[in-house]
């Protein structure tokens, strides 16, 4: 997300005084994804977001704690996308007479022994 977009954002949760209050736990995500994915400094960061760093280091440490206790879990959605079937899945058969799934995914190749596992991979990969 464009921190000018996120500015506008927590500027209208800025009291008179300047400090910020009552940011909704959607907010607080987007800024802890922000933080997640910036690739500056820090202090980039918050110039972008025209804060401070002890604002700041509170917020995120609000949305950390959010975050481990799961209320961001339904927020962010992640989709695995195979662009070419017969690249990226194939079924070999192996000695045990199984049937070994492969698929590439994030430029990795992940191998799984039965198509539970890959369920299983696909839902903790969401």
């Amino acid at each position: 997300m464009d921190l000018t977009v996120l500015r506008k954002k927590i500027s209208s949760y800025r009291t008179p005084t300047g400090q910020i209050r009552n940011l909704p736990e959607n907010l607080l995500a987007e800024i802890l994804h922000a933080w997640e994915q910036w690739t500056g400094t820090s202090k980039g960061f918050y110039q972008g977001l025209e804060t401070n760093q002890n604002k700041l280091a509170s917020i995120i440490g609000r949305a950390k704690k959010l975050k481990r206790e799961g209320a961001f879990d339904g927020l962010r959605f992640t989709e695995v996308v195979v662009e070419d079937a017969s690249e990226g899945l194939s079924c070999s058969p192996t000695l045990s007479g199984g049937c070994n799934i492969e698929l590439i995914y994030q430029n990795n190749v992940i191998r799984f022994g039965s198509s539970d596992l890959l369920l299983d991979f696909l839902k903790k990969a969401a």
